[in-house]
C-alpha cells in the first residue's frame, strides 16, 4: 500500500527466497531444502547471450483460467502444477536470472496441493481458484511459519500464525498459497529518494523484460513474478499507483479496487483512507475470478461496511461486447512528451472505437486540481504514523516495535536498512499531529473533495462518459540503487487512489520491449463495469508482452 520456516531454521535462506525441496511421497512431511538450478536445469549454464533457462510449457505464460480448464480434464494435477511453479522459482528466481521477486515460499504448499487433488478425485471441487498457486505481497499476513516483514528487519521475525481475511477467502476457494513477494520496503513510504522493488529483507527486485529495469513500487515483486509466471496470480497492495505500475511496467494486468471492497485487517498500512489490495495477473478474466472470491465484508475493518452489498460476481459480467454503446473520456494529458506511447494510446482507442465505445478527449484533466497533492500528502504522512502504530501495536509477539518511532530508530541502528536511501519521510510523518489534529481534517476533507465529486465524479458527469481512460505511466526506467527512481512519465493513479475508485491496467503493447499499460478508471463500486471493459479491450488486442529476460537495451 507486503518453518519451522525460513525464518525459524535459516535467516538467510529466507532472504535467498530459497524454494522447497518436497518430498515425493503423498502424505509426507515437506522437507526444507534447497533445489537447485543446475539439478533442474540439467547444467544448462547461465550467461548473458541466454539468460533464461528452457521454459516449462506447462505453465510459462499459462492464466489461471486455462490451467484450471486442464486440471478439470486431467491434463494437469493439482501437486504437478505446485511443483512446476517451485521448480520455475527456483531456476528463474533463485537462479537464472535472479529476479528476487520471491522472497520466502511456505513449507506447505506442496502438502496443501496434493489435499486439494485429493479433494478433486473424490468430486469436490470448491471453484475455479481450486488447486492455482497464488502469490502474495510481503506486507500481507498468512498462517504459518513465514514472517510478514513489509520488506524490513525489523519485522525479520514478525510470525502472526494469522491469515488477513483476503487470505482466508483465498484458501476457502481452494487456492494454494504459494509464497511471498519481494516489494519495495514499507510498501515504498520510508524515503522520497528510494528505489523502488528494494527491501532489505529481499534485495532489489528485477524487471524480467529487460533485467536493469525498474519493477516500480511497491508491489514490485507481485508484477515481475506474474510476469514471469512464477505464479499465475500474485496479490499486491496500493496506496497511489502501487498495483497499477508495478502491473504496468511489467506488462500484466493489475487492478485496484474500489477502497472498502476488499478488507486491509492484517495488512501492513501506510493510510486507511486510500490502502486497498487486489489482483496482479495475466487476464482480465483472472482479476475478476480473484476479485469475486477476496471482495467482501469485515468487521474489523469499517471500510468494507458496504462491501456484501455491493459486490457481484466479477467474471459474469465479462463480454467482448462490453464497450458497445459506451462513451469513454480520454486523458489525453496524461501522456507526457512521449510519440511512441501516444502511437499505442492511439490504436488501443481505435480498437475501443471498432468495439462500439464513441471516444470523447479531454483536454486538461487536472484542472481546479492543483492543491490534491499537497493534501493527499498530508494525509497520507498523518494516517501513517497512527496506522502504523496500530498495526504494530496489533501484532501477536511482544517485545517487537511498536510505533514508527521505534522503527526510526531500528532503523538507525541498523546499517543494512540505511545502506542505500534514508527514511525522510519516516520522520516526517512522526512531527504529525492525530487523526484529530485540524491540519489532518482539513487536508482528508479537501483531498477526498478534489478527487472525487470534482475530480474523476466531475469528469463522468460533465462530459457524459461512463470511464476514463489513459496510459498507466511511461516504461520502466533502469534502476539505480545510490541515486533512486527516475519515474519516466506521468502517472493516471492519482485520481482513483485518493478518491478510493476502481483503476485497472491492461497491457497495451511495449516500447522498445518495455511495456505499457492502459487504465480505465470509473466512479465508487464500478468495478464490474470497469473489470468489463478491460476484457472487451484485453480480447480484441491481445497485447500481452512475453518476457525475454535481456541484461538491457541495446543502445
Amino acid at each position: 500500500m507486503g518453518a519451522v520456516g525460513p525464518v525459524a531454521v535459516n535467516a538467510d535462506a529466507a532472504r535467498r527466497k530459497s524454494p522447497l525441496a518436497i518430498a515425493a511421497t503423498a502424505g509426507s512431511v515437506p522437507v526444507m531444502q534447497k533445489i537447485s538450478w543446475l539439478a533442474a536445469t540439467a547444467l544448462l549454464v547461465f550467461t548473458p547471450a541466454a539468460a533464461l533457462p528452457p521454459p516449462l510449457p506447462p505453465v510459462e505464460g499459462r492464466d489461471a483460467a486455462t490451467l484450471q480448464f486442464e486440471m478439470s480434464r486431467g491434463s494437469m494435477q493439482d501437486d504437478r502444477l505446485t511443483a512446476l511453479y517451485l521448480d520455475r522459482i527456483a531456476r528463474i528466481d533463485d537462479d537464472g536470472p535472479k529476479l528476487n521477486a520471491v522472497i520466502a515460499i511456505f513449507p506447505d504448499a506442496q502438502a496443501e496441493s496434493r489435499r486439494l487433488g485429493q479433494e478433486r478425485k473424490a468430486g469436490k471441487v470448491r471453484g475455479p481458484l481450486h488447486g492455482i498457486p497464488i502469490l502474495i505481497k510481503d506486507n500481507i499476513e498468512a498462517k504459518g511459519p513465514v514472517p510478514t516483514t513489509a520488506g524490513s528487519l525489523a519485522l525479520k521475525d514478525n510470525i502472526t500464525n494469522r491469515d488477513a481475511p483476503l487470505v482466508a477467502r483465498l484458501r476457502d476457494a481452494g487456492a494454494v498459497i504459494l509464497g511471498k513477494t519481494n516489494l519495495s520496503e514499507w510498501a515504498n513510504i520510508r524515503s522520497n529518494d528510494s528505489t523502488s522493488g528494494w527491501s532489505a529483507v529481499g534485495g532489489l527486485t528485477k524487471n524480467p523484460h529487460v533485467l536493469d529495469r525498474n519493477t516500480c513500487g511497491s508491489s514490485a515483486g507481485s508484477g515481475a513474478a506474474t510476469a514471469a509466471s512464477l505464479a499465475p496470480i500474485a496479490i499486491g497492495t496500493e496506496t497511489d499507483g502501487s498495483i497499477t505500475c508495478p502491473a504496468a511496467v511489467n506488462g500484466i494486468v493489475g487492478f485496484k479496487p474500489t477502497v472498502g471492497l476488499v478488507s486491509r485487517t492484517h495488512i501492513v498500512p501506510i493510510s486507511h483512507s486510500q490502502d486497498t489490495a487486489g489482483p496482479m495477473t495475466l487476464t482480465v478474466r483472472d482479476a475478476a475470478l480473484v476479485m469475486t472470491v477476496i471482495a467482501g465484508s469485515d468487521p474489523a475493518d469499517p471500510a468494507t461496511a458496504e462491501a456484501d452489498a455491493r459486490k457481484v460476481d466479477y467474471s459474469a459480467a465479462l463480454s467482448p461486447a462490453a464497450l458497445k454503446g459506451k462513451r469513454i473520456g480520454v486523458l489525453r494529458d496524461r501522456i507526457g512528451n512521449r510519440p511512441d506511447i501516444a502511437v499505442l494510446f492511439d490504436a488501443a482507442l481505435k480498437q475501443m472505437t471498432d468495439l462500439g465505445a464513441t471516444v470523447v478527449e479531454i483536454a486538461d484533466s487536472q484542472k481546479g486540481l492543483e492543491e490534491l497533492g499537497d493534501a493527499e500528502f498530508e494525509v497520507l504522512m498523518t494516517e501513517l504514523k497512527a496506522d502504523m502504530a496500530a498495526y504494530l501495536a496489533s501484532l501477536p509477539a511482544t517485545g517487537g516495535p511498536k510505533t514508527l518511532a521505534d522503527l526510526i530508530a531500528f532503523n538507525k541502528a541498523s546499517p543494512a536498512e540505511m545502506k542505500w536511501f534514508d527514511q525522510s519521510l519516516f520522520e516526517l510523518a512522526e512531527t504529525k499531529g492525530g487523526l484529530d489534529s485540524p491540519a489532518y481534517i482539513a487536508a482528508k476533507a479537501k483531498a477526498a473533495q478534489l478527487a472525487g465529486p470534482k475530480g474523476i465524479d466531475k469528469l463522468l458527469t460533465d462530459l457524459k462518459v461512463d470511464l476514463l481512460v489513459g496510459v498507466t505511466n511511461g516504461p520502466a526506467w533502469t534502476s539505480d540503487l545510490v541515486n533512486g527512481d527516475h519515474y519516466s512519465g506521468p502517472s493516471a493513479s492519482q485520481l482513483p487512489a485518493v478518491a478510493g475508485y476502481p483503476h485497472l491496467t491492461v497491457p497495451m503493447g511495449a516500447v522498445q520491449g518495455l511495456p505499457i499499460g492502459l487504465s480505465i478508471i470509473g466512479a465508487k463500486w464500478s468495478d464490474a463495469d470497469v473489470l468489463a471493459a478491460g476484457y472487451a479491450y484485453e480480447q480484441a488486442s491481445d497485447n500481452r508482452v512475453t518476457p525475454t529476460y535481456r541484461m538491457a537495451i541495446d543502445p
